[in-house]
């Protein structure tokens, strides 16, 4: 057996999220029925990271297991030939074999961080153009606030505070590695990098964000909410368009194919 990656692409707008459902309108179904239409056998997928409904990807990781062989460049053109527009394969490559299962690259337990953009339109209007590629804020934001109140969330917390009901992380424990935030005149672009996230939590930080930019809540309080550890009384979870998982980091040694994201709306 040979194992393949691949880079994935798409617009989440269209799916109820990544993880493969009994209805079939997630990412995964349509990867998987698109491999399969292509190899003319079924296979399933491991990915970096799952993503929700609505939740776009610029560069997802998946992995799976097949006796075939295929140039990685008939890989990548065979499968999109059968995906839908809103979902694409950018690479494909073959993975080295491996003495031991522990020794083998895995798409999510071989990633040593998880990158992901938040993208969020701060306008006295919405935009139709930027629907379902942004989040939107009507209120003035300081980002100079915003900036000083992400500084007690780097380094390895308890994120229970930012942690969706349902997650089903076997710790809310996680290293924060940097959180960056930058306005582009109405765009306002939250980059968070951490070696792994809780559910809905980076749409959990820039909902608390935002009160603080609006002037809501002091530049401490997500400090404070850290030290809590209550879900409830941070603020609700903010909407999944803006959300963009950017980049999975892995060990060279892989030599996986790495593009850098410059496709956001807007930039």
């Amino acid at each position: 057996m040979k194992r393949i990656a691949l880079g994935v692409q798409y617009n989440g707008a269209d799916w109820l999220g990544y993880q493969i459902q009994p209805h079939g309108q997630t990412v995964q179904n349509k990867l998987e029925e698109a491999i399969e239409k292509f190899a003319c056998v079924r296979v399933g997928t491991i990915c970096a990271g799952r993503t929700d409904a609505g939740v776009h990807a610029m560069g997802q990781v998946v992995h799976f297991d097949t006796d075939l062989t295929r140039e990685p460049h008939a890989w990548v053109r065979g499968i999109n030939a059968f995906l839908p527009d809103s979902i694409g394969v950018r690479w494909a490559k073959y993975l080295p074999d491996a003495p031991t299962q522990e020794d083998e690259f895995h798409a999510r337990f071989s990633a040593r961080s998880r990158t992901y953009h938040y993208l969020l339109f701060n306008h006295q209007v919405r935009s139709p153009l930027l629907a379902g590629r942004a989040g939107f804020t009507h209120r003035p934001l300081d980002v100079e606030r915003m900036r000083e109140a992400v500084k007690p969330l780097i380094g390895t917390h308890d994120f229970t505070a930012f942690r969706a009901s349902m997650c089903q992380a076997k710790t809310p424990v996680k290293e924060m590695y940097e959180i960056d935030i930058e306005r582009h005149g109405d765009m306002i672009l939250f980059t968070l990098r951490a070696n792994a996230f809780l559910h809905h939590m980076v749409r959990n930080l820039v909902g608390s964000l935002i009160y603080v930019g609006q002037g809501r809540e002091e530049t401490d309080w997500l400090g404070r909410l850290l030290e809590g550890r209550d879900r409830t009384v941070a603020a609700p979870t903010f909407m999944p368009d803006g959300l963009y998982l950017a980049k999975i980091e892995y060990d060279p040694k892989w030599g996986l194919p790495y593009e850098e994201p410059r496709i956001l709306p807007a930039f």
